[in-house]
């Protein structure tokens, strides 16, 4: 009988031996409609080695993939590029059924998964490398690179200089489960979109560094024929394609593309944001409209990754904004976006006090503002609604004379 849960060629020397999470809709507050992986890496080199672990709840499917080619025992060393429990959480049961020689960590990590494991022995052995140490194993060698805060203090990649193949931890990944295992084996739209939600909801904050390690990388004469990282497929064909979207990701330029975020109680809101694209639009440039109660916050960061301008609609709910729209003020502030211009708008019944509040939180997130915040009491007048679109189109002409510069 055949044995399920078989590795994946990736080289002659390289195989995946990760886990498909097909049920996960929910990863740090963003949406992952299309599932996830758990990818680990199995290298049979002269000194065996596995490249993180998984999951806790997927640690038998890690096994599995790692007994379709070997003997678990017969592995010699592993090393944990990164402790997150997607990663790590079945480190130390792994390490009991493995028993390696030794497990490798950044120093960091080492104290990292000293404090998700305090009860485990096995962890108190792992190993602490630094910043560019090689580990020889026989037939080939790995350098470690100190990736800190990408996303964690503890984050490093691996590289095989002898076959041009990075480990690369969280970064240049995707929340993407799939039967496929090479990203040109999947459909370009699907892996172009959840690259840039990866990228937008996970590693937008540390975008300085991210340009700084691309440059590091530079420098060193590092060349990749495959990047691997830890979630969704393996980059194999123009691996980089990848850390070139990254590049321009980083920079966070302004694009010709403005993002109106809203929410709405008794629709007024949802016609001001109507009237307000319809000006962006008739200055041809583009524009998504994104009401929360269809789009998800994740789905909303995701746009405007690529957008120029930020206008975001409230109505006054308890004197306060509606809490969908504070929901997604939060979690833009963490995520820190750049180089945006835009305004508030909103209806309410009694005071209005949202429109003020979300000015605010624009200002806090240094979003220049084009214009005062527009308010409408009640239903806009058709008055309200020419102000709209006369302020829609203002924008899309600031945001294209902004690009241009």
């Amino acid at each position: 009988m055949n044995e399920p849960f078989k590795a994946v060629k990736i080289t002659d020397t390289i195989y995946w031996v990760g886990a498909i999470d097909w049920s996960l809709r929910d990863f740090h507050g963003y949406s992952t409609s299309r599932g996830s992986t758990y990818n680990a890496y199995l290298i049979l080199a002269d000194k065996i080695t596995l490249v993180d672990t998984v999951k806790a709840p997927y640690k038998d499917e890690l096994i599995a993939r790692i007994s379709s080619l070997i003997n678990p025992e017969d592995i010699n060393y592993i090393i944990s590029n990164h402790s997150e429990m997607d990663h790590s959480g079945c480190l130390a049961e792994v390490m009991r059924i493995v028993k390696p020689e030794a497990t490798f960590a950044s120093a960091m990590g080492v104290k990292t998964l000293s404090a998700h494991f305090a009860e485990d022995k096995e962890i108190a052995a792992i190993k602490a490398v630094q910043n560019g140490e090689v580990l020889d194993l026989g037939n080939m060698s790995i350098t470690f690179l100190e990736t800190k805060m990408l996303h964690w203090p503890d984050s490093m990649i691996s590289y095989i200089p002898q076959q041009k193949f990075l480990f690369s931890q969280d970064a240049f990944g995707m929340h993407c489960a799939t039967s496929k295992r090479f990203a040109d084996e999947i459909p370009a739209d699907i892996i172009e979109y959840e690259s840039e939600k990866y990228y937008a909801n996970i590693l937008l904050p540390y975008s300085h560094l991210i340009a700084k390690l691309v440059q590091k990388i530079k420098d060193m004469g590092l060349e990749f024929d495959i990047i691997a990282p830890d979630h969704g497929p393996v980059w194999r064909k123009n691996p980089l394609q990848i850390v070139s979207k990254y590049v321009e990701w980083a920079e966070q330029k302004p694009r010709e593309k403005v993002i109106i975020s809203y929410d709405t109680m008794w629709k007024s809101t949802d016609l001001m944001a109507r009237s307000i694209a319809d000006g962006i639009m008739s200055k041809g440039m583009e524009v998504k409209l994104l009401p929360l109660s269809s789009f998800h916050r994740s789905d909303v960061m995701t746009e405007l990754l690529t957008a120029g301008a930020l206008i975001i609609g409230s109505p006054t709910m308890n004197n306060n904004l509606y809490p969908t729209v504070a929901d997604l003020f939060f979690y833009m502030k963490g995520l820190k976006p750049k180089n945006l211009i835009g305004f508030a708008f909103g209806a309410y019944g009694w005071s209005g006090e949202s429109i003020t509040q979300a000015e605010e939180f624009l200002k806090e997130m240094n979003v220049e503002l084009t214009n005062p915040g527009i308010k409408a009491k009640y239903v806009p007048t058709g008055e309200v609604l020419i102000e709209c679109y006369n302020r829609g189109a203002e924008l899309a002409e600031k945001l294209s004379l902004k690009c241009t510069q």
